[in-house]
């Protein structure tokens, strides 16, 4: 038989719960669950990498048309 009465705000509630809860502070060197705790600094890497990057086929592209 199913269950009637069945109340989806109760589970809206209880994920919004969920979602306002803010981490607990972390030790230094600790793992965390909630994601990078970095602040963006894998993020910052992959930009300067790029950059980088995008330098060396300019100097290319430079270079082959000089030579």
């Amino acid at each position: 038989m199913a269950d009637n009465d069945y109340d989806p705000a109760g589970s809206t509630q209880m994920f919004r719960a969920f979602v306002d809860e803010t981490p607990a502070p972390q030790a230094p060197g600790s793992v965390t669950t909630y994601g990078n705790s970095g602040g963006g600094s894998n993020r910052t890497g992959m930009i300067a990498i790029g950059a980088v990057l995008a330098l060396v086929v300019i100097a290319g592209v430079i270079w082959l048309a000089v030579k």
